[in-house]
């Protein structure tokens, strides 16, 4: 009898913030990251200049859980997460821990969305989800085999998740979303009235 199993699996992590470390207040955190949306003028011109759909902190403040205490606690809470992560992908980090490079905020208006993109020189990449208005869109996961597969034909509509080519994960306000910096993923056109507002991070091994 044939024996089919699958290999090189790619994993997804998704948990509640509050699961791990301080509690943090959402209506507070969500209010913090649009009163800095607001008085970054450095964002604002950077999100002006490259055509950037909405606000994004990536190129402006790199130094937000320092000028922040909520931002302080919300590492915390992603650093415990990140072990857990690391912890079952088994990694083996020779007595050293993951550690965050960068954090930053990403608030989408209605049209917004990320192209296409991975993270490259980081180790586990990540989203935790502070808005997520009604028609607001799904982070959108890509088989990382893509560009390998060359003449395969199409998956069936309704093939297993672990087959499909893309995978849409609708997280809730309070989750985060953790997977290896190297897959590739992108936010679809957000079609709601509302500011889809996320909180997205890298971790890197050093």
């Amino acid at each position: 009898m044939a024996h089919i199993r699958s290999l090189f699996v790619t994993r997804l992590y998704r948990a509640a913030l509050a699961e791990q470390g301080p509690r943090i207040d959402a209506g507070q955190l969500e209010a913090s990251c649009l009163s800095i949306a607001e008085d970054d003028e450095a964002g604002q011109d950077w999100c002006e200049a490259n055509d950037y759909p909405g606000y994004t902190s990536y190129a402006s403040l790199s130094d937000l859980p320092w000028r922040f205490p909520i931002f302080a606690d919300l590492v915390s809470a992603l650093d415990a997460h990140v072990a857990a992560f690391a912890e079952d992908l088994e990694f083996n980090l020779d007595e050293r821990q993951l550690k965050l490079e960068d954090l930053w905020i990403n608030i989408l208006p209605e049209g917004g969305f990320h192209s296409s993109h991975l993270h490259p020189h980081a180790v586990i990449s990540g989203t935790t989800y502070v808005a997520m208005p009604e028609g607001a869109s799904a982070l959108k996961l890509e088989d990382p085999r893509s560009a390998r597969m060359m003449a395969a034909p199409p998956r069936r509509k309704q093939a297993r998740e672990e087959l499909r080519t893309f995978v849409y994960e609708s997280p809730a306000v309070g989750e985060v979303l953790l997977w290896e910096s190297w897959l590739r993923h992108e936010v679809p056109m957000n079609t709601s009235e509302n500011h889809r507002i996320s909180i997205s991070f890298n971790y890197s091994w050093s």
